[in-house]
């Protein structure tokens, strides 16, 4: 395989462009909030082809979601009116964590087989009231095989004390027009968890699915569509755009938690979760739905990989 790596900068802002020059394969990441701005493949014609939602673009839109694959953490979605208890200690926070906001350190680009972008988040990186332990993370796009792989690795320096988190990537796949995106979703045992305004309500809803198309109207994405994969055997999703040829695999079978969303744009967010949303009855964060736990000394690890493709034009 051929591998190829350049920098660049547009509008003061500094990003990172891994090419897989043999297969057509390009990422582009944003080293504010780590975040995936592109997913292109090169097509018949030459030309690169994005599949993130407005993809490659950093100028704001006039009107809906501004992003294309956010960096959620040290928690998900949001807090119960932006604060929260840690153990007692007060958190504060917006919308989907800190990550998004921070500048990352940029630790490397790799260019052989595990060809991949590198980047990191310490504690010196945040304040002690957006999180109050000294835990940081590792953020890795890997380009294998035509996949993309997506992995978090946390480190806990605390001595004694177990550290949780709760992460995840707000991935948005493009689509001509909201109504011309379709998902497969694989047969299993799933538990959808209902949020009005944005919260957890404690209603859910178990759902045992044969497989095919998503079982959910559309008119229901923009409230969030939230799903525990309980004993979903084989967890790999598919997104297809039909008018425009393109596809992507995704593959979840590290994943516990997936969030369905748009606001009515033309593009679907496929979120890997890894813990949910505050409850309107907000508990402590060490007690939150689906948090994760480090132990003293510990790391975690987990990812996911999405296989993105173009139809033929045969």
């Amino acid at each position: 395989m051929r591998f190829s790596y350049r920098e660049e900068t547009r509008e003061d802002r500094q990003f990172d462009i891994l090419t897989d020059e043999e297969n057509g394969l390009r990422i582009a990441v944003s080293r504010l909030g780590a975040e995936l701005i592109s997913v292109a493949r090169i097509n018949e014609a030459g030309k690169w082809v994005g599949f993130l939602y407005r993809d490659g673009e950093i100028s704001p839109p006039a009107k809906g979601w501004a992003n294309h694959a956010t960096v959620m953490g040290y928690y998900l979605h949001r807090l119960k009116d932006g604060r929260t208890l840690y153990r007692g200690r007060e958190i504060n926070g917006g919308t989907h964590g800190f990550l998004r906001a921070k500048p990352w350190h940029f630790i490397e680009a790799r260019t052989d087989e595990g060809a991949s972008l590198h980047y990191r988040i310490t504690p010196d990186d945040f304040s002690e009231t957006e999180y109050p332990l000294k835990v940081s993370l590792d953020l890795i796009y890997k380009i294998d095989t035509n996949k993309v792989g997506v992995t978090f690795e946390f480190q806990n320096a605390e001595p004694e004390l177990s550290a949780h988190v709760s992460f995840g990537l707000h991935a948005g796949f493009a689509a001509t027009s909201f109504d011309t995106f379709r998902l497969q979703m694989p047969r299993g045992f799933y538990r959808r968890y209902f949020s009005p305004g944005n919260y957890l309500s404690g209603e859910t809803r178990e759902i045992n699915f044969g497989g095919g198309e998503m079982p959910f109207a559309r008119d229901e994405l923009p409230g969030s569509i939230i799903l525990e994969m309980v004993d979903v055997p084989r967890r790999e999703f598919s997104y297809v755009d039909p008018p425009s040829g393109r596809w992507v695999v995704v593959d979840l079978s590290e994943v516990p938690y997936l969030t369905l969303w748009s606001d009515g744009g033309p593009f679907l967010c496929l979120e890997p979760c890894w813990g949910l949303t505050d409850h309107h009855q907000q508990r402590p964060f060490e007690q939150k739905a689906g948090i994760q736990a480090i132990p003293a000394g510990g790391s975690l690890r987990a990812g996911f990989a999405m296989a993105p493709q173009l139809a033929s034009s045969d």
